[in-house]
Order: structure tokens, then sequence, then C-alpha cells
């Protein structure tokens, strides 16, 4: 087991264990936000067939080539074809098919000419200028070809995509089952929003965040509720986890205390420890461990220390299972707009905002940076990295951070 490790080496460890999990069929009703797990490709040009962009009349451009205002050509209606309908009749030198939008170009017409750019009398019409071969015509395959791929393995179904796939004829697409997470918070202290507030107590923010994060990335999580800092209760509840999920995560009990006896419980399931620690703050107290080739990762109870440790470690996992390409958070640099006055022994990560103006990066913090703050991660979208043996940050300076969350979307 190692212990007190860099934070890349943990993040390299943990990548090693992570692989999507199996694959399934969903129907395109229930589709958005899931991930292509196969390549798909058209099997069918889009259109199928040359089609008209509008109403008009469908003819030959050389009828046209003699055509002006004083002297129009005559032209006669032989046939009407509607959108969904195909053409009966040939347009042949002296002819013209009145076609609406969307319906098939008849055979013989090189050319579409607008409804209102005509005078019709009749079943005769007069054109007043000369048409050019091609014009107004949407080829066949002119948005796709057949056999052409348009989406690959890895694509998050969006709903353009979604409606791509509707027109080529594709009712159900292979794509990656959903990941599920188990989520177990550990501690006496730790009760649940719905109940009354007592002394001592805490209410238990680490599953709701977490829950939300997995749910967001496109992942289920399952819930598995509160368990008392007492071994044998851990023990039974990560047994349940690990039979109704791809990967387990828990909170709290995972330093050095009396009461923090998840690290045992992980031992006790017979489960291998990866690594113990990791030399950042917060989030220095984690455990990884791997068991039947599921990982199960401790976090630490601050909710600070385990939103870090989850957005820099935990998310990649969660995209790759997922399916997604493999992704560590984009790294950038930014200018500092106010002052953090503490010197840095250790590695640290400051919750910070960033926002691009004139195309330079600038950066601030969202507020207190100790680890049982909450409200510092609301604006959250960055992580400013300080390396160990730093000093005070002094507003102006440029400094790396880590884009998390929505802002890491930003920078890829």
């Amino acid at each position: 087991m190692k212990t007190g490790i860099p934070l890349e080496e943990a993040q390299t460890l943990l990548l090693n264990f992570t692989h999507p999990v199996t694959e399934c069929q969903v129907s395109l009703t229930s589709a958005v936000g899931r991930i292509l797990s196969q390549d798909v490709r058209t099997g069918i040009n889009l259109p199928p067939f040359d089609k008209s962009p509008l109403d008009g009349y469908a003819l030959q451009a050389k009828d046209t080539e003699l055509a002006n205002s004083s002297n129009p050509v005559t032209l006669e209606v032989i046939e009407e074809v509607q959108a969904g309908y195909m053409p009966k009749k040939q347009v042949t030198p002296g002819t013209v098919t009145k076609v609406m939008t969307g319906a098939p170009i008849p055979n013989g017409a090189d050319v579409i000419v607008k409804f209102e750019d005509v005078k019709r009398a009749g079943n005769k019409v007069e054109l007043y200028y000369p048409l050019k071969a091609g014009n107004d015509i949407i080829r066949a395959g002119e948005d796709l070809r057949q056999g052409e791929v348009i989406a690959k393995r890895g694509t998050v179904l969006t709903p353009p995509l979604v409606g791509l796939l509707a027109a080529i004829g594709v009712d159900e697409i292979p794509v990656f089952s959903k990941t599920r997470i188990a989520i177990l918070s550990t501690g006496d202290e730790v009760i649940d929003p719905a109940e009354e507030l007592r002394p001592g107590k805490i209410y238990n923010s680490n599953q709701h965040f977490l829950s939300a994060y997995c749910s967001q990335l496109g992942a289920a999580p399952v819930a598995m509720g509160i368990v008392p800092d007492e071994k044998e209760a851990i023990v039974e509840r990560l047994t349940q986890a690990l039979d109704l999920a791809d990967l387990v995560i828990t909170t709290g009990g995972v330093s050095v205390g009396d009461y923090d006896i998840v690290p045992a419980a992980f031992k006790e399931i017979g489960a291998d420890i990866i690594f113990r620690k990791i030399d950042m703050k917060p989030g220095s107290p984690m455990i990884a461990a791997s068991y039947n080739n599921k990982l199960i990762i401790g976090l630490s109870g601050n909710p600070a220390a385990a939103y870090i440790t989850f957005d820099l470690i935990v998310v990649p996992l969660i995209k790759i299972m997922l399916g997604l390409d493999q992704k560590m958070p984009p790294k950038i640099l930014a200018i500092l707009k106010d002052s953090f006055n503490k010197s840095s022994t250790q590695r640290r990560f400051l919750r910070a905002k960033v926002q691009t103006i004139n195309n330079t990066n600038y950066i601030e913090l969202t507020g207190a940076q100790s680890n049982g703050v909450l409200k510092s991660m609301v604006a959250c979208n960055a992580l400013i990295d300080v390396p160990a043996g730093s000093g005070p940050l002094v507003a102006g300076q440029e400094v790396s951070a880590v884009m998390v969350g929505s802002g890491s979307e930003l920078f890829i």
C-alpha cells in the first residue's frame, strides 16, 4: 500500500483500474445524454432523393435561355406534386411540374423557379428571365452520404444528434450502460436533511452533493444512506453497495482518529488497499481500494475536501466508466484578482472562479477556504494549484489553475 502520494500518481493508479461498463440498446426517446458505445453510420443518403427546397415549378433550364421581361417564355403545367408523393410524369422541353416544398424532383427537370417569379394563367406559366441548371434543387446525399460515419464511439447524444439519427431511420442506438455509483456517508454526527436538527448533529450535505454531481455527469447514483461509526455496520453496508454498484464512494471516517474506521472496514471485506492519503490540502485523508475489479473510494467527511478530491480524482474515473474519452481536468494560467495571505508548506488547492476577458483569464477566490466551508464551493469553477513551499499569493500574479465542474467543459 502506498501512502502520502502525489495527486498525479493517485490519478494514474486509479485510471489503470477503470474501464467502461457494459453496453445496452436504448430508444431514441430516452437517448439524450447517453454515450455512444459504437460508431454509427448512415444506411441511406440524406436526403434520400433530389427534392425542392421551396414551392415552385420544376423545369428544364434550357427552355428559359431567351426569356426576358419583354419576351417571356410560356410553358405548360403537366402535373402537381406534393411532399410525400412521387411524380408520375417526366418533364420534357416546353413543360413544367408544380412542386411543393420537400417534393421529389421529377425526371427531366434540372431547375426550380419560385411561384412568385412566374405568371400563371390556366395550365400555362410565363417566365421572364433565364435560369441556371441546378439552382434551387437539394440533391440526394447533400446532407449525408450512405455509409458515412455520423457519430463516433464516445460521443454524447445531444438533441440535434438524436434528431439526425431519427432522420436516417434509427430507432434504437447502442450506448454504454449508466455507471451505478453507490454513495455511503459515515459518522454518528450525520443526519438526513429531512430530520430535525439536534445538538451535536450536522446535515448530510455530502450525500446530496455527490449524488447530484453523479447525475449531472450522466451516471446513476445509488444512495446507501448514513452508517454510524461502527465497523460491522460499515462492512455490512459496503457489501450491499458492492452488489448494487459499479463504483462505491464513502465519505467520512478516513483520517487517523479513534473513530475513523473506514480503512479497517475496507480490509475486513477483503479489499486491496491501493493507496492511503494524498499529498495535498484539502483532501489529504483519502483512501482507495479495489474489490473484485471494482473501486472503492473513501473521501474525507469535510465537504470542501470531499468536493476537491471528487472533482480531481473521481470525476475522470466516472467519465471513463461512462464511455467518454479520457479527459483529465484541463489546466490554465490566470491572473489573480485578489490575495491569499497564507503560506503553503503543502500543495494546496483554493476554490476560485475564472472569467475570461479580452482573451485573458482572471481568477478570484470564491470565499473562505477552510475544509468545512460549503459556500465557497457554489460559484467555484476552478481550483488554484498552489505548489508546496509557496508564500502568500498577491493580486496581479499569474497562477496555475485546474478547471472543474461545468467550468472544465469551457477549456477542453
